[in-house]
């Protein structure tokens, strides 16, 4: 198990080295200048060289790369451009509110999604089965953003159950609460959660019909056991591989997804970050919530490995 866990994490390293310098050539290669952008269309050369001096920026990319990957490991990171402020601060802010997103849109997907997959592979052929593939394929269908504004006008607006958008932050000192925090997250959760819902449902489901193809089960069936003692004793165990690559994935890319929906409800959570960064030009912002975005992306991928060696020992030596 260790020597699976060390070239596991050797893996994991790797990427995200590799992850780090395909985001800062690919930023590299964006025409224009960040000092030109902060200064405006009519500064003058000087000034805008006197900035690009003060950003680094006139120095040669290696060294750059070099240094910014260096205060990384240290803890640091430089000043966004546009705030004068750490990004690791402006990250962890902003975090408050992105990673409870995820983690309800995905406890919404994964409640969703398992009863559906096992309850219409368990209905293979029936009314049942039917009625979940025509609403996972209206889920594939439905853009979130697009979700997210019908959810709006039914909650919001005709229902008023919840409001429109805006966060009232986590504690009474910023107005708001537990609740009120959750309540402010409930649309943007299920909006998020729709299209993935959805995929991993069909994942489930076919899972689920593969395992229940195998040899062993029809022993099982055979001697005597019903059809659930069998689902739940011996197909669900071994159909759990490919739902939790797709549902580790899925965290991730839910994080990564919130950019949109958070600008359509007004969240100030990563992604509203993100697309006030991308419009100030403020790579620095950028580079560091990209490369934040991939290294989650690699870390959830070490944490399924892990997971499969423990739902299945023969992974441990592959």
């Amino acid at each position: 198990m260790s020597v699976f866990l060390l070239r596991r994490f050797a893996t994991f390293v790797l990427t995200l080295v590799a992850a780090s310098m395909i985001v800062f050539v690919v930023l590299e290669w964006l025409p224009g200048s960040a000092a030109e952008v902060v200064l405006g269309e009519t500064a003058t050369p000087e000034a805008v060289a006197a900035l690009e001096a003060r950003l680094g920026l006139d120095r040669p990319a290696p060294q750059r790369y070099a240094e910014w990957v260096g205060a990384l490991l240290q803890g640091r990171t430089a000043d966004s451009i546009a705030y004068d402020t750490p990004t690791a601060e402006l990250i962890a802010e902003r975090l408050r509110v992105s990673l409870p997103l995820a983690a309800l849109a995905m406890v919404l997907t994964a409640v969703v999604a398992l009863a559906a997959g096992v309850y219409a592979a368990a209905r293979r052929g029936r009314a049942g089965d039917v009625g979940v593939m025509i609403a996972t394929q209206l889920g594939l269908a439905v853009p979130g953003f697009w979700l997210a504004m019908l959810l709006i006008l039914l909650f919001a607006v005709q229902l008023q159950w919840v409001g429109a958008g805006g966060f009232p932050g986590w504690s009474e000192e910023e107005g708001g609460g537990v609740v009120e925090g959750l309540k402010a997250l409930l649309l943007p959760a299920l909006a998020l959660a729709a299209v993935q819902a959805a995929i991993l449902a069909r994942v489930t489901r076919s899972a689920v019909l593969d395992t229940m193809g195998e040899d062993y089960v029809r022993t099982a069936r055979a001697k005597g056991l019903s059809r659930r003692q069998t689902l739940h004793r011996h197909v669900l165990r071994n159909a759990a591989i490919p739902v939790l690559t797709v549902a580790g994935l899925q965290f991730a890319n839910l994080v990564a997804g919130t950019i949109v929906v958070e600008n359509v409800f007004v969240l100030p959570g990563l992604g509203r970050l993100v697309f006030q960064a991308v419009a100030n030009r403020d790579l620095v912002v950028v580079r560091d919530v990209v490369l934040l975005l991939a290294a989650l992306v690699v870390a959830v991928n070490f944490v399924v490995d892990v997971l499969y060696a423990l739902v299945d020992p023969r992974l441990r030596h592959a």
